[in-house]
This record gives structure tokens, C-alpha cells and sequence, in this order.
């Protein structure tokens, strides 16, 4: 009787399983984007939210809420109401760099968010205005011993991925540059393409165009592989063995979040990674899509954690 009861209770578990991993929405979904419209976090995720709600039956409304390098549209969603209706797009700025850059972090990048799922992978490439005699990294970190400090490098502000990449280039090439920080990526751009800055690491799909129409000079992309929008491009780690910074994006919910409604939203996500469409528009901003399960995800934070927090520290950036 009671091996009977077991093999009954075995052919229920996957009903069971079934049952307790399904989540249907029932009306739209919120997708807090922490950065301003228009920039590659806010464009990445409106491709995303798109092909969800197709498959979701329902819409999922992006809006951003932009301020604090991502805080304060975090700290919303880590208070929303854990239902599965309030998601985050985050990047490595919100869950990584800003966990050592702000003193005072009003929310923990583990203990108060679900992650659902990663998205991609986003390259910085380092670009230098035409007239600087550099041909390839080599050069540059030449140019940069033989005149130290005179390399001005631009970023969208203290403790961005720009200034991070270019810190890290610097700090293991041996060179001593000087960091100018503008309010944003597209100002700083601006006065490279116009000769006040000489280089810059910015994400690729903010500057590809210029590059592309002989405005600026592309030495060096920062991940681990060429990227295939640039293939003849080589990475850092070509010349800087072992370089490697890549930034990146997924979707979180509120800590608390009913496993089921994160399991279906994180099954979603994937399936749409794995679409020709997607996968084609993601590579047109240079993005690698990767669309990982929650528990793989969670790992790969807890590893991103510490390593930008080096990279804080070579930089010397805080911000208060």
C-alpha cells in the first residue's frame, strides 16, 4: 500500500509542478526603465517589452523613471508590490558598479530584487577623435607614456562604465590620463567629435554610426570577443591580456515575487532571446543576447558584484 501511495504521489509531482509554475497576467505589466528615454538600456528594453506582451497576452508599459544613476527607478521597483506587474530593466550600473560607488544605496541588489532574467550583453568600444596620431591601442599607450596626462578621456559622469572602462585601460596599460566627466554620454560624444577630449570608451551602439562615418576612430572593444558589427575591431585583451569589461542588462522583480510569475516571465524572456528578430535588432545596437533562467542569473550577479567594485576602486570615483 504504501509503495502504491508513492508511485501515486511520483506520477502526480508533474501535474503538481504544472500547476504551481503557472502564472497567467491578467493586466498590463510595468517595466521601470531607470534611464532616460532613448538611450541603449530604454531602447533594449521596448524591444523586450514588445515581444513579451505578444506572447503574455497582455501589455507591458515601459516608463521610465531616470535620476541618481538608476536608484531612483531601482528603489521603486524594490518597494512595488510583489505580484509579477512591476519589473525592472536592470544593468550592471544598478545591481553592480552603484552597490560600491554610492555610500548610501537606498536598496540592496540581491536581498530586494527576484532576478528574472538576463537579456544581453553590451560592449564599450574605445574611440579616439581622428586627429589623435594613435592607430591602435598600442599607440595610444604610447602616445599616453611618452605625454603623461595629456590623454583627456570623456565619460557621462563619475563612476559610469565610461569612466570604469577607461580607469581599468589606463590603470593596466600604465598610463596616466585625465577622466572629464559630462552629464551623460551624448555631450561628452559631441566634444570628442569636435576635438575637446581626445578618446573615449562608450557602449558601442552610442557612437557606431560616427564610427562608421569617419567621425571618430575605433581602437579597441572592451569584451572578450570582436564584435560582429566591427569584426575587424580588435578587443583590449588583444593587446592587454586578460582585459575584460562588458556591461549588461536583464529584468528584475521585487523580492518577494511569487516564483511561478517569475519562472513564466523568465521562460517568456528566453523564448523571444532565441528569435531571429530580436536576436537581429539586439545585434544592430551590437548587444549579445544571452537569456539565462532566474537561479543562473542570480550567480552571475553575485560574481559581477565584486568585480565592479574593483573597478570602482582603480577608478577613485564615489559618489555621495
Amino acid at each position: 500500500m504504501h509503495r502504491r501511495s508513492l508511485i501515486a504521489a511520483l506520477l502526480a509531482t508533474p501535474a503538481l509542478a504544472r500547476a504551481q509554475g503557472t502564472w497567467t497576467p491578467d493586466r498590463p505589466i510595468r517595466l521601470v526603465v531607470p534611464f532616460a528615454p532613448g538611450g541603449s538600456t530604454d531602447v533594449t528594453a521596448r524591444l523586450v517589452a514588445e515581444a513579451i506582451a505578444a506572447r503574455l497576452g497582455q501589455p507591458v508599459v515601459v516608463e521610465n523613471r531616470p535620476g541618481a544613476g538608476g536608484n531612483i527607478g531601482s528603489e521603486a521597483v524594490a518597494r512595488a508590490a510583489p505580484d509579477g506587474y512591476t519589473l525592472l530593466m536592470g544593468t550592471s550600473s544598478t545591481h553592480a558598479t552603484n552597490a560600491a560607488l554610492y555610500r548610501n544605496l537606498p536598496f540592496n541588489p540581491q536581498r530586494d530584487f527576484a532576478p528574472v532574467g538576463q537579456i544581453a550583453f553590451i560592449p564599450n568600444l574605445l574611440v579616439v577623435n581622428p586627429e589623435v596620431p594613435a592607430r591602435d591601442l598600442a599607440g595610444l599607450i604610447a602616445l599616453g607614456k611618452a605625454q603623461p596626462g595629456s590623454l583627456n578621456f570623456g565619460n557621462a559622469g563619475s563612476g559610469t562604465s565610461q569612466h570604469l572602462s577607461a580607469a581599468m585601460i589606463a590603470a593596466q596599460a600604465g598610463i596616466e590620463v585625465t577622466h572629464v566627466a559630462y552629464r551623460g554620454g551624448a555631450p561628452a560624444v559631441t566634444d570628442l567629435i569636435g576635438g575637446k577630449i581626445q578618446a573615449m570608451a562608450s557602449p558601442l551602439v552610442e557612437v557606431i554610426a560616427h564610427v562608421q562615418a569617419g567621425r571618430l576612430r575605433a581602437l579597441a572593444i572592451t569584451t572578450a570577443r570582436r564584435s560582429a558589427l566591427l569584426p575587424e575591431v580588435p578587443t583590449v585583451a588583444e593587446t592587454i591580456p586578460g582585459f575584460e569589461v562588458a556591461l549588461w542588462n536583464g529584468i528584475f522583480a521585487p523580492a518577494g515575487t511569487p516564483p511561478p510569475a517569475v519562472l513564466r516571465l523568465s521562460n517568456e524572456i528566453a523564448t523571444v532571446l532565441r528569435t531571429e528578430e530580436l536576436r537581429a535588432k539586439l545585434a544592430q545596437q551590437g548587444s549579445e543576447p544571452v537569456g539565462s533562467n532566474p537561479e543562473a542569473f542570480a550567480t552571475f550577479i553575485a560574481a559581477e558584484i565584486p568585480k565592479w567594485a574593483e573597478l570602482v576602486r582603480i577608478s577613485g570615483a564615489t559618489v555621495e
